[in-house]
C-alpha cells in the first residue's frame, strides 16, 4: 500500500479546514464485528446501551475498568480527513480508519467542544472529552506520516483521528442522512 506523504497531507488540509460547521452529510457507516473486520452498512442502528448494533465496541474493555469504554461508544470521523489520509475519494476505502461514522461535519474541539450534540439520521450523539487517538493499527494501515499528522497539536484540536461519542437518542443512520450540530 502506498501511504500519503507528509507533504501530500499538508497540501490537502485546505479541504479539511473548509468542512461545513453546522450541517453535512453522512458519507459512510461501518460496523466492526471483530478486531480488524469491517462491514460497510446501508443502514446502521445506534442504541443508547449498545452503540452501533452489532459493533464489537461492547467487547473492547477499558483497560482501567474492564468494562466497555463509556466515552468511545461510537466514533465519528470527519470524512474529509478520511479521504485525505487514504488518498481515495471512495468512502469504502476509509473503513480501515476504524471509526463507525464518517461525516462531512467539522468535529473540531473549537466547533464541537465536549458535551456538544450531533443529530445524525434519527439518532443524537454527545461528543465526549476523552480524545480519540491513533494506534499501531492506524499506523499499519495509513503509515507513520499519517499518524504523526493527526497527532500534532493542530491534528488533535481538529479531532483528525475522530471524536468519541455516546448515543443519547437511539435511531437509524444511513449514508446520505444529514449530520447536524445541535443547537446549544
Amino acid at each position: 500500500m502506498a501511504y500519503q506523504t507528509a507533504e501530500e497531507l499538508d497540501a490537502g488540509m485546505g479541504r479539511v479546514y473548509d468542512t461545513p460547521k453546522d450541517e453535512g452529510a453522512v458519507r459512510l457507516v461501518v460496523r466492526r464485528p471483530g478486531r480488524g473486520e469491517r462491514e460497510i452498512l446501508t443502514e446502521g442502528r445506534l442504541d443508547t446501551e449498545q452503540g452501533l448494533i452489532g459493533d464489537d465496541w461492547v467487547n473492547r474493555p477499558n483497560k482501567a475498568t474492564g468494562e466497555p469504554s463509556p466515552h468511545a461508544q461510537v466514533t465519528v470521523m470527519n470524512a474529509r480527513v478520511s479521504e485525505l489520509i487514504s488518498g481515495d475519494p471512495e468512502p469504502a476505502a476509509w473503513a480501515q480508519c476504524g471509526d463507525q461514522l464518517y461525516v462531512e461535519l467539522d468535529i473540531s474541539e473549537a466547533n464541537m467542544p465536549a458535551g456538544s450534540r450531533i443529530e445524525i439520521g434519527e439518532a443524537v450523539l454527545e461528543v465526549q472529552a476523552e480524545p480519540h487517538t491513533g494506534c499501531a493499527q492506524f499506523r499499519e494501515w495509513w503509515g507513520g506520516d499519517a499518524l504523526r499528522h493527526i497527532s500534532t497539536k493542530e491534528g488533535l484540536s481538529l479531532r483528525m483521528r475522530g471524536a468519541n461519542t455516546r448515543v443519547i437518542r437511539s435511531g437509524a443512520v444511513r449514508p446520505g442522512d444529514t449530520a447536524r450540530k445541535a443547537a446549544s
